[in-house]
């Protein structure tokens, strides 16, 4: 039977840190109040990997994580499970049976034995991409998925990069028809963009994470902050200028090999195209004649004869069409995502997976009507604060969204601080200290090298400015060792502040519709950057004694979760309070009320009895009805 979802709580599983140390954190995470475990890829991976997204066998459950044993012994804990299953790639190595004999590569992998050529996953050429598509290669690599589905080991499937499949829909109508009632996709929808009529639960929860940061981004703050980064830096274009240059630059140089193959089949204007794209991908089906609404207008902007050719009106273009929309989303993965964002920062909490940098604050109305949309649509969409994806955590984009709201302080006092040359990277450092202080001077350094070499302005990862990079180090390591006047104090005050606003985008991410989703740790305050940053070890030992006394963070999930527990959420009803209040009504017994520009908590004005659920002190409201 399958265990109602209630919440799932991501873990990273790693050699060292497999099922038997996940099986140990099950009495602490049933107190806690989550439903499933969602764990990250377990069939057996490179020898080593620290994320398991480089598979060599998709048919064993990994012998590094503990052995199938262990495994089952985890599934029967008491939580639920829900596996991150990885259908687009494998591991292009020696312990990978299917790559290492070339008979088998050529009937498992995109791969062309006459070139040599393959289909990789972005630009990792160890990562191959596997056609999941042909029937008996599904059997192949999804069956012992499929298998503890049926068994009744797991609840449900994360299915990893499903833009990267040559037929999604028909990937994710198999994993259907197979049984799999459960299945969630890490497809990022684009502001604006919808979610196809798939047989999905929803995503991953990006959509989510966006619209809830920009929700409590205060929008007086927008004309300070834009002329301040446009004067500091002299760069006055706007973020959809800077990502369309950076993914036509990613085009024509990290995915050369990409485009020379689809050349090969369609001549045209293909890199400009491709940097052209506002999504991620389209989804037309050259052998089904699919061409769906959302597919012209994506394509509505292209040159005749290539979008005739994309929009199957010119046919005998099948396998170019397949092809390209294969290699869209790459390039506006690496284009947007890790680069553009690492070379504009306005406000660098909106520089987040799936957000758009540009749209500077959601209004109270347009939250509202993303939840009544997600609940008639995908109503148990995974909702999420942070994942092992995302540039920063939760908290981390809560401070940094204060800036927003003490725009002019934050102004006057960015204007005395100076540590390093490139006024970009200055202001990357800058906002990044405030949003996670007090950080030690290693991750800081971890974090810039890494960012520096995404922008690849000043440094990159094929061509590395070791110098630039060792003067950019030493400086912020003198920034933390020694701040500048008032810093400490203005960080303090952000922090405070951002508390208060991560609190608020907890409480909706535990009420609103939907399926919470806890990264690990994310229970207690989390400090954390973008990977591998995000992946250091957690201390489990603290989070178990803080559930004695939980301070304002775990109190509010483990109250919000009992609540799911004990009560069937019901529909979602906003409440109109003002443009600085986001409230609403779970059917007619619960009711949240959470204050946008840090002011106190409304009093709701409800018909009949009602308690509190949390504490009175805290700065937001979940009450529930008296029956």
């Amino acid at each position: 039977m399958i265990t109602p979802f209630h919440a799932t709580y991501r873990l990273q599983l790693r050699p060292g840190f497999g099922f038997r140390e996940a099986h140990a954190l099950v009495p602490y995470l049933t107190e806690l109040g989550v439903s499933h475990l969602y764990l990250s890829p377990i069939m057996e991976a490179q020898s080593g990997s620290t994320h398991g997204y480089d598979v060599v066998d998709p048919t064993r459950i990994s012998d590094q994580l503990g052995g199938e044993d262990a495994f089952r012994e985890l599934a029967g804990a008491g939580l639920g499970l829900v596996l991150d299953v990885v259908p687009n790639h494998m591991a292009a190595s020696g312990e990978n049976r299917w790559w290492a004999d070339e008979k088998l590569r050529a009937k498992v992998f995109d791969w062309d034995p006459e070139s040599g050529w393959y289909r990789r996953f972005f630009t990792i050429d160890e990562l191959a991409g596997v056609r999941v598509e042909d029937p008996e290669i599904f059997e192949l690599t999804q069956h012992r998925a499929l298998e503890l589905v049926r068994e009744g080991l797991v609840d449900g499937l994360r299915v990893d990069h499903p833009d990267g499949l040559a037929d999604p829909r028909g990937y994710l109508e198999r994993l259907r028809e197979e049984g799999v009632a459960h299945v969630w996709v890490e497809k990022i929808v684009e502001p604006g963009e919808h979610l196809r009529d798939w047989p999905v639960e929803g995503t991953t929860g990006y959509e989510f994470a966006n619209d809830v940061t920009t929700l409590f981004v205060d929008p007086a703050g927008e004309e300070t902050l834009t002329r301040w980064y446009q004067e500091s830096t002299g760069d006055t274009r706007s973020f959809e200028a800077i990502a369309d240059e950076a993914k036509l630059e990613l085009a024509r140089t990290d995915f050369a090999r990409e485009f020379d193959r689809l050349r090969a089949l369609v001549a045209g204007p293909l890199e400009e195209a491709a940097a052209a794209l506002r999504v991620y991908r389209t989804y037309v089906e050259p052998w089904s004649g699919r061409v769906e609404p959302d597919d012209r207008e994506a394509l509505a902007h292209l040159p005749g004869m290539l979008r005739r050719i994309l929009l199957l009106e010119e046919r005998g273009h099948d396998e170019f069409v397949t092809r390209f929309q294969q290699t869209t989303g790459p390039v506006m993965a690496k284009g947007v995502e890790d680069t553009a964002f690492y070379r504009y920062f306005r406000l660098s909490a909106l520089n987040e997976v799936g957000g758009d940098p540009g749209r500077f604050s959601l209004p109270v109305d347009e939250f509202h009507r993303a939840n009544l949309e997600r609940e008639a649509r995908f109503p148990n969409h995974l909702l999420a604060t942070q994942t092992h994806d995302t540039k920063r955590s939760g908290d981390v984009r809560a401070r940094i969204v204060a800036l927003a709201r003490l725009a002019d302080e934050w102004v006057e006092r960015r204007a005395g601080w100076r540590a390093l040359d490139d006024p970009h990277e200055d202001e990357l450092l800058w906002q990044t200290l405030v949003g996670a202080w007090p950080i030690e001077p290693e991750r800081i350094e971890a974090y810039l090298e890494k960012g520096l070499r995404e922008a690849r302005v000043n440094t990159s990862w094929v061509e590395p400015n070791e110098e630039h990079e060792r003067r950019v180090k030493a400086a912020a390591r003198r920034a933390i060792a020694e701040p500048p006047d008032g810093f400490e104090a203005f960080a303090a005050h952000v922090g405070e502040v951002g508390r208060r606003i991560a609190l608020a985008m907890t409480l909706l991410k535990l009420t609103v519709p939907g399926v919470p989703d806890l990264y690990q740790g994310d229970e207690l305050e989390s400090l954390s950057l973008v990977d591998p940053d995000n992946r250091r070890p957690v201390d489990w030992a603290a989070r178990s004694r803080a559930l004695a006394q939980p301070p304002p963070k775990l109190h509010v999930i483990r109250e919000a979760l009992a609540l799911r527990r004990r009560r069937r959420l019901g529909a979602y009803r906003p409440l109109e309070l003002g443009d600085t209040v986001c409230a609403f009504l779970c059917g007619d017994d619960v009711a949240v009320a959470v204050p946008l520009r840090n002011q106190d908590p409304p009093e709701l004005d409800l018909r009949g009895e009602w308690r509190s659920v949390l504490d009175d002190g805290l700065p937001v409201r979940l009450l529930e009805r008296v029956q």
